[in-house]
């Protein structure tokens, strides 16, 4: 399957792992742009939020809907994070709407979090598949 794994870049290090996982499952998988710098930590700290200025410069929104468009699913990665439990930020939340939209495939790898858009997230009708990704087909 092709899929689009989407996250804050906080969680980078679990997208390369799952990202290996999936490929030598045999699946075909994207993640955001230069996700491995954050993942060892080549960019600094101060700028390891994409900033309103790349997002502009770089069309990433666009870009990654683009992406999105050309796979058969994706993969949301939600953990913990600011003190809420399997969180879904700005970014995640946009590209999954993004993927509802295109009729793709929605794979949440935790629960879906208690957070002000827990019933639009509910909604997109995804497959909570707690960790296993044997469970993404």
């Amino acid at each position: 399957m092709k899929i689009a794994i989407c996250s804050s870049i906080a969680f980078a290090k679990d997208v390369i792992d799952i990202k290996k996982k999936l490929e030598k499952m045999g699946h075909k998988v994207i993640a955001p742009h230069n996700i491995h710098l954050y993942a060892e930590r080549t960019l600094a700290f101060e700028t390891r939020r994409e900033s309103t200025e790349n997002k502009i410069k770089d069309d990433l929104i666009r870009d990654y809907f683009n992406l999105i468009n050309n796979q058969e699913a994706i993969l949301a990665i939600n953990k913990d994070k600011h003190g809420i439990k399997n969180y879904i930020g700005g970014n995640t939340f946009l590209e999954m709407g993004f993927a509802h939209v295109l009729n793709k495939k929605i794979f949440l790898l935790n629960n879906v979090p208690d957070m002000l858009y827990s019933d639009e997230i509910l909604a997109f009708g995804v497959s909570v598949i707690n960790n296993d990704l044997t469970k993404i087909n």
